[in-house]
Protein backbone atom coordinates (compact mmCIF):
# COMPACT_ATOMS: atom_id res chain seq x y z
CA UNK A 1 0.00 0.00 0.00
CA UNK A 2 1.16 3.61 -0.82
CA UNK A 3 1.96 5.89 1.87
CA UNK A 4 1.89 8.88 -0.43
CA UNK A 5 -1.01 11.64 -1.29
CA UNK A 6 -2.26 11.18 -4.62
CA UNK A 7 -5.18 13.12 -6.39
CA UNK A 8 -8.81 11.50 -6.54
CA UNK A 9 -10.05 12.42 -9.53
CA UNK A 10 -12.97 10.71 -9.05
CA UNK A 11 -14.24 12.47 -5.73
CA UNK A 12 -17.25 14.54 -5.52
CA UNK A 13 -18.83 16.57 -2.86
CA UNK A 14 -22.51 15.48 -1.80
CA UNK A 15 -22.85 19.26 -1.73
CA UNK A 16 -20.82 21.50 -3.75
CA UNK A 17 -18.66 24.27 -1.53
CA UNK A 18 -19.52 27.91 -1.97
CA UNK A 19 -16.49 30.38 -3.36
CA UNK A 20 -17.19 31.73 0.23
CA UNK A 21 -15.88 28.29 1.74
CA UNK A 22 -12.93 28.37 -1.06
CA UNK A 23 -11.41 32.02 -0.27
CA UNK A 24 -9.68 32.65 2.67
CA UNK A 25 -10.87 35.45 5.06
CA UNK A 26 -8.16 37.16 5.43
CA UNK A 27 -7.08 37.38 1.26
CA UNK A 28 -6.43 39.73 -0.62
CA UNK A 29 -9.58 39.73 -2.77
CA UNK A 30 -11.84 40.27 0.25
CA UNK A 31 -9.90 43.94 1.11
CA UNK A 32 -10.34 45.05 -2.71
CA UNK A 33 -14.11 44.14 -2.59
CA UNK A 34 -14.16 46.15 0.35
CA UNK A 35 -12.52 49.45 -0.97
CA UNK A 36 -14.44 49.00 -4.21
CA UNK A 37 -17.58 48.73 -3.13
CA UNK A 38 -17.26 51.78 -1.16
CA UNK A 39 -16.88 54.19 -3.83
CA UNK A 40 -19.36 56.00 -5.60
CA UNK A 41 -18.26 55.27 -9.28
CA UNK A 42 -20.37 57.17 -10.66
CA UNK A 43 -20.09 60.10 -8.60
CA UNK A 44 -15.95 59.78 -9.73
CA UNK A 45 -17.14 59.76 -13.63
CA UNK A 46 -17.24 55.78 -13.99
CA UNK A 47 -19.17 55.20 -17.40
CA UNK A 48 -22.16 53.27 -16.79
CA UNK A 49 -24.27 51.98 -18.52
CA UNK A 50 -28.36 52.65 -17.82
CA UNK A 51 -31.28 50.09 -18.82
CA UNK A 52 -31.43 49.19 -22.39
CA UNK A 53 -32.52 46.44 -24.51
CA UNK A 54 -29.97 43.89 -25.66
CA UNK A 55 -27.35 41.58 -23.31
CA UNK A 56 -26.37 43.22 -19.75
CA UNK A 57 -22.99 44.77 -19.73
CA UNK A 58 -20.16 43.92 -16.72
CA UNK A 59 -20.45 46.59 -13.94
CA UNK A 60 -18.20 49.13 -13.17
CA UNK A 61 -17.28 47.60 -10.01
CA UNK A 62 -16.48 44.23 -10.96
CA UNK A 63 -13.84 45.80 -13.49
CA UNK A 64 -12.48 47.79 -11.13
CA UNK A 65 -11.88 45.19 -8.78
CA UNK A 66 -10.29 43.02 -11.43
CA UNK A 67 -7.78 45.58 -12.70
CA UNK A 68 -6.67 46.57 -9.24
CA UNK A 69 -6.35 43.03 -8.04
CA UNK A 70 -4.22 42.44 -11.31
CA UNK A 71 -1.76 44.62 -10.48
CA UNK A 72 -1.51 43.86 -6.95
CA UNK A 73 -0.90 40.08 -8.13
CA UNK A 74 1.37 41.49 -11.14
CA UNK A 75 -1.19 41.32 -13.90
CA UNK A 76 -1.67 44.06 -15.76
CA UNK A 77 -2.61 42.78 -19.28
CA UNK A 78 -6.25 42.38 -20.39
CA UNK A 79 -5.49 39.22 -21.69
CA UNK A 80 -4.02 37.68 -18.58
CA UNK A 81 -7.15 39.28 -16.25
CA UNK A 82 -8.97 36.99 -18.62
CA UNK A 83 -6.62 34.23 -18.45
CA UNK A 84 -7.37 34.92 -14.67
CA UNK A 85 -11.33 35.65 -14.26
CA UNK A 86 -11.32 32.02 -15.22
CA UNK A 87 -8.71 30.03 -13.00
CA UNK A 88 -7.53 31.91 -10.29
CA UNK A 89 -9.25 31.77 -7.21
CA UNK A 90 -9.32 35.49 -6.12
CA UNK A 91 -10.89 36.37 -9.19
CA UNK A 92 -12.98 34.01 -9.39
CA UNK A 93 -14.49 35.36 -5.95
CA UNK A 94 -14.23 38.91 -7.08
CA UNK A 95 -16.41 38.33 -10.14
CA UNK A 96 -19.13 35.76 -9.20
CA UNK A 97 -17.87 33.72 -11.69
CA UNK A 98 -18.34 35.78 -14.45
CA UNK A 99 -15.73 36.24 -16.86
CA UNK A 100 -15.54 39.52 -18.72
CA UNK A 101 -13.55 39.03 -21.79
CA UNK A 102 -10.22 40.76 -22.52
CA UNK A 103 -11.83 43.41 -25.29
CA UNK A 104 -14.69 44.06 -22.27
CA UNK A 105 -11.49 44.90 -19.45
CA UNK A 106 -9.11 47.25 -22.15
CA UNK A 107 -12.93 49.13 -23.36
CA UNK A 108 -13.45 49.77 -19.39
CA UNK A 109 -9.81 50.78 -19.09
CA UNK A 110 -9.88 52.78 -22.29
CA UNK A 111 -13.15 54.89 -21.18
CA UNK A 112 -12.49 55.47 -17.88
CA UNK A 113 -8.80 56.59 -17.60
CA UNK A 114 -9.20 59.87 -15.52
CA UNK A 115 -11.23 58.71 -13.44
CA UNK A 116 -8.89 55.40 -12.97
CA UNK A 117 -6.88 57.92 -10.97
CA UNK A 118 -8.99 59.60 -8.93
CA UNK A 119 -9.08 56.11 -7.53
CA UNK A 120 -5.55 56.93 -6.22
CA UNK A 121 -7.01 59.95 -4.69
CA UNK A 122 -10.00 58.18 -3.14
CA UNK A 123 -7.57 55.41 -1.17
CA UNK A 124 -5.65 58.47 0.53
CA UNK A 125 -8.75 59.95 1.54
CA UNK A 126 -9.62 56.49 3.93
CA UNK A 127 -5.88 56.69 4.92
CA UNK A 128 -6.14 60.09 6.15
CA UNK A 129 -9.48 59.39 7.71
CA UNK A 130 -7.85 56.32 9.55
CA UNK A 131 -4.69 58.93 10.80
CA UNK A 132 -2.40 56.40 8.94
CA UNK A 133 -0.83 59.17 7.34
CA UNK A 134 2.08 61.06 9.10
CA UNK A 135 2.54 64.04 7.45
CA UNK A 136 5.50 64.70 9.43
CA UNK A 137 8.07 63.78 6.78
CA UNK A 138 7.77 63.50 3.14
CA UNK A 139 10.43 62.27 0.22
CA UNK A 140 9.91 62.94 -3.63
CA UNK A 141 11.86 61.13 -6.16
CA UNK A 142 11.45 60.27 -10.01
CA UNK A 143 12.65 57.34 -11.77
CA UNK A 144 12.75 56.53 -15.46
CA UNK A 145 10.40 53.50 -17.19
CA UNK A 146 11.00 52.65 -20.59
CA UNK A 147 8.37 53.54 -23.39
CA UNK A 148 6.34 50.47 -24.46
CA UNK A 149 7.67 50.82 -27.86
CA UNK A 150 10.70 50.11 -29.48
CA UNK A 151 13.90 51.92 -29.35
CA UNK A 152 14.59 50.45 -32.93
CA UNK A 153 11.86 52.45 -34.40
CA UNK A 154 12.73 55.87 -33.07
CA UNK A 155 14.43 58.58 -35.19
CA UNK A 156 17.42 60.52 -34.41
CA UNK A 157 18.21 63.84 -35.99
CA UNK A 158 21.63 62.86 -35.66
CA UNK A 159 21.96 59.12 -37.43
CA UNK A 160 19.33 60.48 -40.11
CA UNK A 161 21.38 63.34 -41.25
CA UNK A 162 24.11 61.17 -41.42
CA UNK A 163 22.09 58.57 -42.82
CA UNK A 164 20.95 61.04 -45.60
CA UNK A 165 24.57 61.82 -46.07
CA UNK A 166 25.29 58.38 -47.07
CA UNK A 167 22.03 58.03 -49.70
CA UNK A 168 23.27 61.09 -51.24
CA UNK A 169 26.34 59.46 -51.63
CA UNK A 170 25.42 56.11 -52.63
CA UNK A 171 22.64 57.93 -55.32
CA UNK A 172 25.88 60.19 -56.93
CA UNK A 173 27.63 56.88 -57.17
CA UNK A 174 25.32 54.91 -59.48
CA UNK A 175 24.26 57.61 -61.14
CA UNK A 176 27.85 57.98 -62.11
CA UNK A 177 28.50 54.35 -62.82
CA UNK A 178 25.04 54.58 -65.20
CA UNK A 179 26.52 57.35 -67.07
CA UNK A 180 29.79 55.43 -67.85
CA UNK A 181 27.99 52.51 -68.82
CA UNK A 182 25.94 54.57 -71.06
CA UNK A 183 22.43 53.41 -69.37
CA UNK A 184 19.59 55.20 -68.44
CA UNK A 185 19.39 56.63 -72.17
CA UNK A 186 16.53 56.53 -74.33
CA UNK A 187 12.47 56.86 -73.60
CA UNK A 188 12.50 53.55 -72.63
CA UNK A 189 15.05 52.58 -70.25
CA UNK A 190 14.30 52.75 -66.45
CA UNK A 191 16.73 53.77 -63.49
CA UNK A 192 18.49 50.96 -61.90
CA UNK A 193 16.27 49.27 -59.13
CA UNK A 194 19.34 49.93 -56.82
CA UNK A 195 19.05 53.28 -57.50
CA UNK A 196 15.51 53.12 -57.23
CA UNK A 197 15.38 51.88 -53.72
CA UNK A 198 17.69 54.34 -52.17
CA UNK A 199 16.17 57.25 -53.83
CA UNK A 200 12.82 56.01 -52.13
CA UNK A 201 14.93 55.47 -49.16
CA UNK A 202 15.98 59.36 -49.41
CA UNK A 203 12.36 60.65 -49.59
CA UNK A 204 11.59 58.67 -46.37
CA UNK A 205 14.54 60.27 -44.43
CA UNK A 206 13.68 63.60 -46.04
CA UNK A 207 10.28 63.31 -44.60
CA UNK A 208 11.36 62.12 -41.30
CA UNK A 209 13.74 64.94 -40.38
CA UNK A 210 10.84 67.06 -41.88
CA UNK A 211 8.84 65.83 -38.92
CA UNK A 212 11.46 66.21 -36.51
CA UNK A 213 11.49 69.89 -38.04
CA UNK A 214 8.22 70.77 -37.49
CA UNK A 215 8.31 69.11 -33.75
CA UNK A 216 11.44 70.79 -32.87
CA UNK A 217 12.70 67.44 -31.39
CA UNK A 218 16.07 65.84 -32.09
CA UNK A 219 14.61 62.75 -30.95
CA UNK A 220 11.13 61.08 -31.97
CA UNK A 221 9.18 58.12 -31.70
CA UNK A 222 6.11 57.83 -34.54
CA UNK A 223 4.76 55.04 -32.12
CA UNK A 224 4.80 57.02 -29.20
CA UNK A 225 5.50 60.42 -29.93
CA UNK A 226 5.14 61.53 -26.25
CA UNK A 227 8.37 59.39 -24.85
CA UNK A 228 11.37 61.40 -24.50
CA UNK A 229 14.85 60.21 -24.92
CA UNK A 230 15.83 59.89 -21.28
CA UNK A 231 18.76 58.60 -19.58
CA UNK A 232 18.20 55.21 -18.15
CA UNK A 233 19.99 52.26 -16.10
CA UNK A 234 20.58 50.45 -20.12
CA UNK A 235 21.52 53.72 -21.43
CA UNK A 236 19.80 56.42 -23.23
CA UNK A 237 16.07 55.35 -24.01
CA UNK A 238 12.60 56.34 -25.03
CA UNK A 239 10.82 56.26 -21.96
CA UNK A 240 8.65 58.38 -19.07
CA UNK A 241 9.38 59.91 -15.45
CA UNK A 242 7.67 58.86 -13.01
CA UNK A 243 7.38 60.75 -9.67
CA UNK A 244 5.86 59.81 -6.32
CA UNK A 245 5.85 61.40 -3.04
CA UNK A 246 6.00 58.68 0.07
CA UNK A 247 5.03 59.06 3.30
CA UNK A 248 8.00 58.74 5.81
CA UNK A 249 5.48 56.53 8.63
CA UNK A 250 3.51 55.06 6.61
CA UNK A 251 5.63 53.92 3.59
CA UNK A 252 2.28 55.02 1.47
CA UNK A 253 2.65 57.04 -1.99
CA UNK A 254 0.91 60.13 -1.16
CA UNK A 255 1.11 61.53 -5.10
CA UNK A 256 2.47 59.93 -8.29
CA UNK A 257 2.68 61.70 -11.77
CA UNK A 258 4.35 60.74 -14.80
CA UNK A 259 6.11 63.90 -16.86
CA UNK A 260 8.02 64.07 -20.14
CA UNK A 261 10.92 65.99 -18.17
CA UNK A 262 13.96 64.12 -18.95
CA UNK A 263 14.96 65.89 -15.60
CA UNK A 264 13.21 66.28 -11.96
CA UNK A 265 14.50 69.97 -11.53
CA UNK A 266 10.89 71.46 -11.72
CA UNK A 267 8.71 68.56 -10.03
CA UNK A 268 9.09 70.06 -6.51
CA UNK A 269 6.05 72.19 -6.62
CA UNK A 270 3.97 70.37 -8.67
CA UNK A 271 4.20 67.45 -6.65
CA UNK A 272 3.88 68.59 -3.22
CA UNK A 273 0.72 70.79 -4.68
CA UNK A 274 -0.66 67.09 -5.59
CA UNK A 275 -0.25 66.10 -2.03
CA UNK A 276 -1.75 69.02 -0.50
CA UNK A 277 -4.96 68.22 -3.23
CA UNK A 278 -4.81 64.58 -2.01
CA UNK A 279 -4.04 65.04 1.67
CA UNK A 280 -5.41 68.67 2.23
CA UNK A 281 -2.57 69.47 3.68
CA UNK A 282 1.91 69.07 3.18
CA UNK A 283 4.35 67.64 5.52
CA UNK A 284 6.13 69.43 7.53
CA UNK A 285 9.04 68.90 5.72
CA UNK A 286 9.52 67.73 2.37
CA UNK A 287 13.06 66.36 1.39
CA UNK A 288 14.68 65.42 -2.33
CA UNK A 289 17.84 64.79 -3.82
CA UNK A 290 20.05 67.04 -5.82
CA UNK A 291 17.77 66.58 -9.35
CA UNK A 292 15.15 69.01 -7.75
CA UNK A 293 17.84 71.71 -6.81
CA UNK A 294 16.52 74.07 -9.30
CA UNK A 295 16.56 77.48 -8.10
CA UNK A 296 13.01 78.71 -9.39
CA UNK A 297 11.67 75.82 -7.93
CA UNK A 298 12.64 76.09 -4.36
CA UNK A 299 11.60 79.77 -4.68
CA UNK A 300 8.50 78.62 -5.55
CA UNK A 301 8.33 76.39 -3.02
CA UNK A 302 9.09 79.71 -0.42
CA UNK A 303 6.30 81.36 -2.07
CA UNK A 304 3.96 78.96 -1.52
CA UNK A 305 4.88 78.08 2.33
CA UNK A 306 5.87 74.95 1.38
CA UNK A 307 9.08 73.69 3.58
CA UNK A 308 11.47 71.61 1.81
CA UNK A 309 15.14 69.99 1.76
CA UNK A 310 16.87 69.66 -1.57
CA UNK A 311 20.37 68.38 -1.22
CA UNK A 312 22.95 70.33 -2.80
CA UNK A 313 26.11 69.13 -4.50
CA UNK A 314 29.03 69.99 -2.09
CA UNK A 315 32.30 70.84 -3.10
CA UNK A 316 34.93 68.54 -3.00
CA UNK A 317 38.21 69.49 -1.16
CA UNK A 318 39.86 70.39 -3.92
CA UNK A 319 37.62 72.87 -5.25
CA UNK A 320 38.11 76.04 -3.10
CA UNK A 321 36.76 78.43 -5.66
CA UNK A 322 33.36 76.71 -6.03
CA UNK A 323 30.50 78.81 -7.02
CA UNK A 324 29.11 78.18 -3.75
CA UNK A 325 31.78 79.91 -1.61
CA UNK A 326 31.49 82.90 -3.67
CA UNK A 327 29.49 85.80 -1.72
CA UNK A 328 26.89 87.84 -3.82
CA UNK A 329 26.30 91.69 -2.81
CA UNK A 330 22.86 92.50 -4.37
CA UNK A 331 23.12 96.10 -2.87
CA UNK A 332 26.24 97.17 -4.74
CA UNK A 333 26.03 94.20 -7.90
CA UNK A 334 28.90 92.23 -7.53
CA UNK A 335 30.41 89.03 -6.08
CA UNK A 336 33.05 88.45 -3.98
CA UNK A 337 35.27 85.65 -4.46
CA UNK A 338 37.30 84.00 -1.64
CA UNK A 339 40.18 85.81 -2.00
CA UNK A 340 38.31 88.84 -1.16
CA UNK A 341 38.46 89.74 -5.11
CA UNK A 342 35.34 91.12 -6.63
CA UNK A 343 33.97 90.63 -9.57
CA UNK A 344 31.79 93.21 -11.39
CA UNK A 345 28.07 92.96 -13.10
CA UNK A 346 29.00 92.13 -17.17
CA UNK A 347 25.53 91.52 -18.58
CA UNK A 348 22.43 89.79 -18.16
CA UNK A 349 21.52 86.74 -20.28
CA UNK A 350 18.77 84.44 -20.93
CA UNK A 351 18.43 80.64 -20.01
CA UNK A 352 15.84 78.66 -22.07
CA UNK A 353 15.48 75.24 -20.11
CA UNK A 354 12.21 74.12 -18.98
CA UNK A 355 10.94 77.46 -18.14
CA UNK A 356 12.66 80.72 -19.44
CA UNK A 357 14.72 83.00 -16.81
CA UNK A 358 17.47 85.35 -16.85
CA UNK A 359 20.79 85.56 -14.98
CA UNK A 360 23.21 88.23 -14.35
CA UNK A 361 26.74 87.51 -15.32
CA UNK A 362 29.82 89.06 -13.29
CA UNK A 363 33.47 88.72 -14.01
CA UNK A 364 36.63 89.11 -12.36
CA UNK A 365 38.62 92.19 -13.62
CA UNK A 366 41.80 91.18 -12.02
CA UNK A 367 42.89 87.88 -12.89
CA UNK A 368 45.71 88.56 -15.17
CA UNK A 369 47.41 89.00 -11.51
CA UNK A 370 45.34 86.29 -9.99
CA UNK A 371 47.65 83.74 -8.04
CA UNK A 372 45.36 80.96 -8.40
CA UNK A 373 43.73 81.93 -11.52
CA UNK A 374 43.90 78.30 -13.09
CA UNK A 375 43.12 76.88 -9.85
CA UNK A 376 39.97 79.04 -10.05
CA UNK A 377 39.11 78.79 -13.39
CA UNK A 378 39.99 77.63 -16.99
CA UNK A 379 39.04 80.37 -19.05
CA UNK A 380 40.94 82.70 -20.98
CA UNK A 381 39.07 85.42 -19.94
CA UNK A 382 38.98 85.46 -16.34
CA UNK A 383 36.29 83.66 -13.95
CA UNK A 384 32.44 84.23 -14.15
CA UNK A 385 29.79 83.73 -11.80
CA UNK A 386 26.14 83.32 -12.67
CA UNK A 387 23.59 85.06 -10.37
CA UNK A 388 20.00 83.21 -10.61
CA UNK A 389 16.98 86.12 -9.93
CA UNK A 390 15.70 83.64 -7.20
CA UNK A 391 19.14 83.45 -5.90
CA UNK A 392 18.32 84.50 -2.22
CA UNK A 393 16.20 81.18 -2.22
CA UNK A 394 19.34 78.81 -3.00
CA UNK A 395 21.33 80.74 -0.04
CA UNK A 396 18.50 80.00 2.47
CA UNK A 397 18.41 76.24 1.36
CA UNK A 398 22.44 76.50 1.82
CA UNK A 399 21.94 77.84 5.11
CA UNK A 400 19.02 75.60 6.18
CA UNK A 401 21.21 72.61 5.34
CA UNK A 402 24.00 73.48 7.73
CA UNK A 403 21.71 72.61 10.80
CA UNK A 404 22.29 68.84 11.54
CA UNK A 405 19.04 68.19 12.16
CA UNK A 406 17.91 69.23 8.83
CA UNK A 407 20.83 67.19 7.42
CA UNK A 408 19.50 64.02 9.64
CA UNK A 409 16.03 64.15 7.93
CA UNK A 410 17.33 64.60 4.56
CA UNK A 411 19.69 61.51 5.06
CA UNK A 412 16.01 59.84 5.73
CA UNK A 413 15.54 60.12 2.13
CA UNK A 414 16.83 57.38 0.58
CA UNK A 415 15.35 54.90 2.86
CA UNK A 416 11.16 56.35 2.48
CA UNK A 417 11.07 56.78 -1.64
CA UNK A 418 14.09 54.95 -3.02
CA UNK A 419 12.02 51.44 -1.94
CA UNK A 420 9.08 52.11 -3.85
CA UNK A 421 10.59 52.41 -7.57
CA UNK A 422 12.95 49.13 -6.47
CA UNK A 423 9.54 47.27 -5.28
CA UNK A 424 7.79 48.25 -8.33
CA UNK A 425 10.48 47.08 -10.44
CA UNK A 426 12.23 44.10 -8.92
CA UNK A 427 9.32 42.48 -6.85
CA UNK A 428 6.21 43.98 -9.07
CA UNK A 429 8.27 43.42 -12.61
CA UNK A 430 6.88 47.04 -13.38
CA UNK A 431 9.91 47.59 -15.67
CA UNK A 432 8.19 49.05 -18.41
CA UNK A 433 5.13 50.81 -19.83
CA UNK A 434 2.35 48.16 -21.49
CA UNK A 435 0.22 51.43 -23.08
CA UNK A 436 1.45 54.60 -25.22
CA UNK A 437 0.59 58.25 -24.85
CA UNK A 438 1.15 60.62 -21.56
CA UNK A 439 -2.58 60.27 -20.90
CA UNK A 440 -2.46 56.35 -20.90
CA UNK A 441 1.05 56.05 -19.06
CA UNK A 442 -0.47 58.37 -16.64
CA UNK A 443 -3.59 55.94 -15.66
CA UNK A 444 -0.88 53.00 -15.39
CA UNK A 445 1.05 54.76 -12.90
CA UNK A 446 -1.40 55.54 -10.61
CA UNK A 447 -3.63 52.27 -11.08
CA UNK A 448 0.22 50.72 -9.94
CA UNK A 449 0.54 53.05 -7.52
CA UNK A 450 -3.31 52.38 -5.57
CA UNK A 451 -2.66 48.56 -6.20
CA UNK A 452 0.80 49.28 -3.85
CA UNK A 453 -1.20 51.59 -1.21
CA UNK A 454 -3.61 49.15 -0.67
CA UNK A 455 -1.06 45.75 -0.76
CA UNK A 456 1.01 48.41 2.26
CA UNK A 457 -2.42 48.47 4.22
CA UNK A 458 -2.62 44.42 3.28
CA UNK A 459 -1.38 43.70 6.80
CA UNK A 460 -3.14 46.36 9.01
CA UNK A 461 -6.59 44.74 7.21
CA UNK A 462 -5.76 41.43 7.25
CA UNK A 463 -5.24 42.46 11.50
CA UNK A 464 -8.54 43.72 11.52
CA UNK A 465 -7.58 46.89 12.65
CA UNK A 466 -8.87 48.82 9.17
CA UNK A 467 -11.82 48.62 7.23
CA UNK A 468 -13.03 50.75 4.31
CA UNK A 469 -16.68 51.58 3.75
CA UNK A 470 -18.01 53.58 6.75
CA UNK A 471 -14.37 54.35 7.98
CA UNK A 472 -12.32 54.38 11.30
CA UNK A 473 -10.96 50.84 12.87
CA UNK A 474 -12.60 47.34 13.67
Amino acid sequence: MSYEIEPDYEKQWLFPPSLEDLLGADHPARMVREFVDAQDLAELGFKTRAVEDGRPSYGSKLQLKVWLYGYMTKNRSSRGLERACLDQMGMLWLTGMSHPDHTTLWRFWRDNKEPIRKIFRQLLQVAMSLDLVGLVLHAVDGTKIVSQASDQQGWHRTSLEKKLARLDEAIDEILKQTEQTGGGQGPECRLPEPLQKKQLLREKVREQLKQLNQKQREHLHPGDEDARVMKCRAGNRFAYNAQAVVDQQSKLIVAAEVVTDETDNYQLVPMIEQVENNLGKVAQQTVADAGYQATTGLAEAEDKGYPVLVNQPEPREDEPYHASHFQYEPEKDQCICPRGEVLGYECTREREKVQAYSVRIYRCSSFENCPVRWQCSSSKRGRTVQIHPKHDALVRQREKLKDQTMRALLKQRGATVEPVFGWAKEVLGFRRWSVRGLEKVKTQWALQCTAMNLLRLYKSWSAGTVRFGSGGCR
